[in-house]
């Protein structure tokens, strides 16, 4: 009856679309199964916005029995063989073998543990992750290894400029204003509209302020940098904008005038 409520309570934090902070489910009914064996998680599972968060390290030690934890400077750092995983509750993303990956809520804690989407661990652990809604189960399946590191995933040249004119633009925005600001550049580079490299579209004349007068070169910040990361995994917090503006410096901009609105996050209001 517990798993068939739950089954229910998730179903509809689905259907509803609800938020974090109202779809919060605490269960101790939720199994993780890893490699066909349900594992002992003594810190319960739990449904946030439909989202199964679990404990990660009794996940890393199934599949990586030789890896260690230590906490560190408020965060946690696993390590094992070919894998360096960083989880800081609060943040947006996990940092694994130098690559960064999307957490729209964020680490999660429940009491002192941070938990993690099921989905995004399995990800970072180069693991595959079903979800059975009959049992209630986060069933896990290891891969080949740990996920590829972002030296061989990331293009150098796209990170090193992309980074800098999210920083040099949104440097004082949030996580999700950053990453939207690097969503245009990407953007460009994919419409016949623009030039198709990352370099190119910041470049282009009269384009982006920071590439003519020079601020672009200043060093980004680390979350200017995870930003951009995020952008070159996929993440995407301004959907099709192709351009930005801030409506407090021009607030009669041509964006504004001609092109389809299509969000507002903290200072900068984007357009398709």
């Amino acid at each position: 009856m517990k798993k068939q409520l739950l089954t229910l309570a998730l179903s509809l934090c689905l259907v509803l679309g609800l938020s974090t902070a109202a779809t919060a489910v605490e269960s101790d009914s939720i199994d993780v199964i890893v490699n066909a064996s349900v594992i002992d998680t003594p810190t319960p599972s739990q449904l946030i916005g439909g989202i199964a968060y679990v404990s990660y390290w009794p996940i890393v030690q199934a599949l990586y029995p030789d890896a260690t934890a230590v906490w560190q400077d408020g965060q946690s750092v696993v390590t094992a063989s070919g894998l360096t995983l960083t989880i800081k509750p609060g943040r947006n993303y996990l940092e694994v073998n130098g690559r960064c990956l999307y957490i729209p809520q964020g680490v999660q804690m429940f009491g002192s543990v941070p938990l993690v989407p099921a989905r995004i661990l399995a990800t970072a652990l180069g693991a595959n992750m079903a979800w059975d809604p009959v049992g209630c189960d986060v069933v896990i399946t290891a891969g080949s290894g740990p996920i590829t590191s972002g030296d061989l995933f990331y293009d150098a040249n796209d990170l090193y400029w992309l980074s800098r004119i999210i920083h040099a633009e949104s440097g004082n925005q949030s996580l999700a204003g950053k990453i939207a600001v690097g969503n245009v550049v990407l953007n460009r580079v994919a419409s016949s509209r623009f030039p198709n490299t990352v370099y190119d579209v910041i470049f282009q004349r009269g384009q982006f302020t920071p590439a003519s007068s020079g601020t672009i070169n200043r060093t980004p910040s680390t979350e200017s940098i995870a930003a951009a990361k995020l952008c070159l995994e996929g993440t995407n917090t301004a959907g099709s904008a192709l351009y930005f503006i801030n409506a407090r410096v021009s607030p009669n901009s041509w964006a504004a005038r001609n092109r389809p609105y299509v969000a507002t996050i903290g200072a900068h209001t984007f357009y398709a």
